[in-house]
């Protein structure tokens, strides 16, 4: 008479082992969003809809710095009809607001900085590999002394806006998170 208690034990271990195979690791440089058939990637500069004069420009090479250092892609600069791929930006809006004040001299002290993004990743045939018509992406600062010289374009608070932004939605087109 054969015994139960073999597949009792069976049943729920291969319902784990399904569950956890499906848990979205990867392994580094595995790209979920990319085609196999993706190994060049052409990033045109990105379009620019606000009044931040030359934002796009710094967004841009930081995006393209971001997948340089992410990916064993070859990243090409502008568009190119034989990259497998291209990225497609725009930025939408570009605001800074006040959050805090500093009680001694009035003025803002932490700043919330949000921009939104039009991201779209093309294959060479039009077809949208990934996108995101509305990226969002928000980060606090503190202590901007002039709030003008923040949204300049040789700002190092600018640079350091786009770099965050940049590594956060090259993971979100790498990684799938």
């Amino acid at each position: 008479m054969p015994s139960r208690f073999p597949a009792v034990l069976c049943a729920p271990l291969l319902f784990s082992t399904l569950l956890l195979s499906g848990c979205g690791y990867h392994t580094l440089n595995s790209a979920a969003h990319l085609p196999s058939t993706v190994h060049t990637l052409a990033i045109p500069s990105f379009k620019n809809n606000t009044q931040s004069y030359h934002t796009q420009a710094v967004f841009t090479q930081a995006v393209i710095r971001e997948f340089n250092s992410r990916s064993s892609l070859r990243i090409v600069s502008a568009d190119d009809p034989d990259a497998d791929a291209t990225l497609r930006g725009t930025i939408l809006t570009f605001t800074i607001n006040p959050l805090t004040y500093d009680n001694t001299t009035g003025q803002s002290s932490t700043y919330l900085v949000t921009i939104t993004t039009r991201l779209e990743l093309v294959d060479r045939h039009g077809k949208v590999i990934w996108q995101n018509p509305s990226y969002l992406f928000r980060q606090q600062y503190e202590q901007i002394q002039d709030l003008a010289s923040f949204i300049q374009e040789d700002s190092a608070a600018t640079r350091r806006l786009a770099q965050e932004f940049a590594s956060a939605a090259v993971a979100d087109i790498l990684e799938s998170f």
